[in-house]
């Protein structure tokens, strides 16, 4: 696919507000990180969350996966070939993979996720566990990594390190909802090692300490990444600091939550409330601040082939200006975010 710039975009405006709706519709967490972001970093951003939305819901909600998974192999076609794309999501897609040289195999390991969804797979150790997170969010965080112009297999290791500690977060809150559509993605060794047996369990999903343990166990694996991705964060571009810190704090949050709920996901899915949540963007504002660290940690062997396929495609990011710090127009942005979950807490919403 040619180059393109923002002066010459396949997307409209309306094809990047149909994104924005995905995004605010289907993520807060990652719509609130967001809007801290520049624009062109996050009209990527958010291209990129759509495409996976779609992805999505087009497995969980349908019956036929295999004819779901061409149509989306499909899609792919037509955003890395030279004719235009037919939804509003696939043409800010095409924009995004082109400006920010997005090498195809990262799309192509994200379905290769869905369809072990849609397989059935079963996770019997921690390492099949990273494997299966490597591909449905390593590969979101290495793209995210190229959207903001790092490209350092470092970087893109530390990137990868925070979309598995989102999905390790994400498996220990929705232990109790995956098992009630017939899914389990705690490490089944794990639980037989606490004294229950995965399939009986997950015939007759209930709490107790046993499982609650095994929770904590996978946590804990999510908090080491967590940290190790600050690593990362530190050598971005201070411009998108801000927003990735807050979205590691907040997902490390979720991790917090169910810990506070005495780890029992199966009766209760835990929220980070508003309040919470605005005193985590002052932390990653504030985070934002300070000096670069060490980014020298070893890729996880599961996002290896990830962070290689990144760091190693050819060419360097194009029509992308220099993300330049403002530190008014970053606080400024955050007082509005702050202001917003105010009003709606006062108001009873749901955060």
């Amino acid at each position: 696919m040619p180059p393109r710039s923002f002066e010459h975009p396949l997307a409209s405006a309306g094809d990047r507000a149909a994104c924005a709706a995905l995004l605010r519709g289907g993520s807060r967490t990652f719509d609130l990180a967001s809007r801290t972001l520049p624009r062109t970093v996050r009209d990527g951003a958010i291209a990129l969350y759509a495409f996976c939305r779609e992805a999505d819901d087009a497995i969980d909600r349908g019956t036929d996966h295999r004819t779901a998974l061409a149509t989306l192999q499909t899609r792919l076609d037509a955003v890395y070939g030279k004719h235009r794309p037919a939804s509003a999501v696939d043409r800010a897609l095409a924009d995004a993979v082109a400006i920010h040289q997005v090498p195809r195999v990262l799309l192509d390991a994200l379905l290769e996720g869905f369809e072990w969804d849609a397989a059935g797979r079963n996770y019997e150790t921690l390492d099949e566990v990273l494997d299966y997170a490597a591909r449905v969010a390593g590969t979101v965080g290495a793209m995210m990594a190229l959207v903001m112009g790092a490209r350092g297999a470092p970087q893109l290791a530390r990137a990868c390190d925070l979309g598995v500690a989102m999905q390790l977060t994400n498996i220990a809150r929705d232990v109790g909802e995956d098992a009630r559509l017939g899914r389990l993605y705690l490490p089944r060794a794990w639980l037989r090692e606490a004294g229950l047996d995965p399939d009986a369990w997950l015939a007759t999903p209930r709490f107790d300490a046993r499982l609650g343990a095994v929770v904590e166990r996978l946590l804990t694996v999510a908090d080491d990444l967590y940290e190790r991705a600050c690593e990362g964060i530190d050598h971005l571009p201070a411009a998108c600091r801000p927003a990735i810190n807050a979205a590691r704090l907040m997902y490390a949050e979720i991790g917090h939550e169910v810990r506070r709920r005495s780890l029992n996901s199966v009766a209760q899915r835990a929220v980070v409330s508003g309040w919470r949540k605005s005193w985590l963007l002052l932390r990653a504002l504030l985070a934002a601040l300070g000096g670069a660290g060490a980014a020298h940690t070893p890729a996880l062997p599961a996002t290896r082939f990830l962070v290689d396929a990144a760091a190693t495609h050819a060419g360097a990011p194009g029509g992308i200006a220099a993300a330049w710090w403002r530190y008014d127009l970053r606080v400024a942005t955050i007082i509005d975010i702050l202001a917003g979950l105010e009003r709606r807490d006062r108001a009873g919403a749901t955060p």
